[in-house]
């Protein structure tokens, strides 16, 4: 297949995986009224990684690192995994779920500022706009929760410092010499974080009564085998075969399907300055991601 090319059943899992991603947020809300966030967090990579594990291994992957492969699950697991899912489900239970996605995925952006001041990448006008509009997002959402009479300006801290986290594993993914696959170093980065969430959770909040309602435990259920399980599955089913550009228009619609979905699901009311900063957002990232507009056009065959 052809880079420039992507199939329908590569645009439907692309739209399915989208949706996954954008509902997880408030779905994460949701279960935070119940449940404390590391224990939420814990519960969850764990059984999403164990789930992940049994399927790659009747698949036939190689699942077991060797040697030195240890030490890139460590290294890469410490931001992509543990210091982005930490952070970031501290900052859902202080914001707004459709406000922490939209803070959560100005990552894309970090990533290409790090690379800038950490490996002299070029500074273009692009990179230029999309962190002037990412600032401008920050600023809207940072006013409204510091006017607002409920405002959590900590969640905003929390959520930039999982984008931050997830940018400089993302860097530090792109320089790394792996001999492990893909999916093997997904699932023990998920093991070895969850293992340590557990120890996060057991020191710092009360032990949880393990009495929820219904729909609780389908929210629990929706993070352990759809956002951990179907949807990495799915991701790495197209990622070898995506375009940069379908990559990316996944990536920006995340946040609005979060927004959109949390009216739906937990009745959040969005305000102008959410959907403001939303537009900053995708804006950058469609500034940073998308490559330069070419004679020849995306086919869907």
């Amino acid at each position: 297949m052809s880079g420039a090319h992507i199939s329908r059943r590569q645009l439907w899992s692309l739209v399915a995986l989208t949706l996954m991603w954008g509902t997880n947020w408030p779905m994460m809300k949701y279960s935070l009224r119940e449940l404390s966030p590391l224990y939420f967090r814990a519960l969850t990579m764990s059984f999403g990684a164990l789930w992940l594990f049994a399927f790659y291994r009747m698949k036939g992957v190689r699942m077991w690192p060797q040697g030195r492969e240890w030490r890139s699950v460590a290294t890469l697991g410490l931001p992509n995994v543990l210091g982005w899912h930490t952070m970031a489900i501290l900052g859902v239970k202080e914001l707004a779920s459709g406000r922490a996605a939209i803070l959560g995925f100005t990552m894309p952006i970090w990533t290409v500022l790090l690379g800038v001041l950490l490996f002299k990448e070029q500074l273009t006008r692009r990179v230029s706009f999309a962190a002037a509009a990412v600032a401008l997002a920050i600023g809207l959402l940072t006013f409204n929760e510091l006017t607002a009479l409920s405002g959590r300006p900590l969640g905003i801290l929390w959520m930039e410092g999982a984008a931050l986290s997830w940018a400089i594993g993302t860097l530090m993914m792109r320089r790394a010499h792996l001999t492990i696959p893909m999916e093997t170093l997904t699932v023990w980065m998920l093991i070895l974080a969850s293992v340590c969430l557990w120890v996060f959770a057991a020191a710092l909040e009360p032990w949880p009564t393990w009495q929820f309602s219904t729909p609780m435990w389908g929210s629990l259920a929706y993070g352990a085998l759809i956002n951990y399980g179907f949807a990495q599955i799915i991701w790495f089913g197209l990622a070898r075969h995506l375009p940069p550009s379908t990559s990316a228009m996944s990536i920006m619609a995340v946040p609005l399907v979060g927004t959109i979905s949390a009216t739906a699901l937990i009745g959040e009311r969005p305000t102008w300055q959410d959907f403001a900063a939303m537009l900053c957002v995708m804006g950058a990232i469609a500034a940073v991601l998308l490559p330069p507009r070419k004679r020849a056009t995306t086919a869907i065959t």
